[in-house]
């Protein structure tokens, strides 16, 4: 098999079938091995990858996003042109979640193992855009914060890999986030991953400039819990 794009990497069934396996094992005995959950990700997702994919042919701005193949990277986004926002901006609040949490757009593992140009740009997508999510959802990069929006991203795109993280993350909370899951996030991110708009639909470089406030509306994503 020819390489589909620059990080492509070939490998047939058996090959992806061990990857999978051992990339699972990994990722739930060491949560912090991007590189396997990564792995992980592309050898097991491609038939979640494919119904994004009719998700985002039917919405026009989802299409866009597909036709376009917009990037998030600190060379396609003007990264000081977000901190001169208005505090309260999408944009703002994005860039001051990555100085908070000494983060960049360019830190995103590429796509390797999937066999199909349009889906690996899906799941490149996924990737740029989860720094938005935990924005977007008010969720703060702590076990609770990525547990919370593990359970969105598993219910809105169906990726195995989300559903793991969804499933064997809170076995890691201490005891006080582990009420706050029960009683209060888990309950909130059910019901907004099912009634808001699918992320993976939004063109997030055209709403930099709107209210957080204003832009979760428009997603129909509630308030997130207040802190405890």
């Amino acid at each position: 098999m020819d390489r589909l794009y620059t990080t492509h990497k070939p490998t047939n069934l058996v090959q992806k079938s061990i990857l999978a396996v051992g990339s699972g094992i990994a990722s739930i005995l060491d949560p912090s091995r991007d590189d396997m959950i990564s792995i992980f990700g592309e050898t097991t997702g491609v038939l979640a990858l494919k119904y994004l994919q009719e998700r985002m042919i039917i919405d026009p701005e989802g299409d866009e996003i597909l036709k376009k193949r917009p990037a998030i990277n600190s060379k396609t986004v003007d990264l000081n042109y977000l901190k001169t926002l208005p505090a309260g901006t999408l944009g703002k609040e994005y860039s001051d979640f990555l100085v908070k949490y000494n983060l960049t757009p360019d830190a995103r593992r590429p796509v390797s193992f999937i066999d199909d140009v349009e889906l690996a740009y899906i799941m490149r997508r996924y990737r740029e855009i989860h720094d938005l999510t935990h924005v977007t959802l008010g969720m703060p990069i702590n076990m609770l914060g990525e547990v919370t929006v593990k359970w969105f991203e598993g219910i809105q795109y169906g990726l195995p890999m989300c559903v793991l993280g969804a499933f064997f993350g809170p076995l890691r909370l201490g005891p006080r986030h582990t009420a706050k899951y029960l009683y209060l996030t888990l309950p909130w991110v059910v019901r907004i991953a099912r009634q808001s708009r699918p992320l993976i639909n939004v063109y997030f470089e055209k709403h930099w400039h709107k209210p957080l406030a204003e832009f979760r509306r428009e997603l129909n994503i509630l308030e997130p819990p207040p802190k405890i």
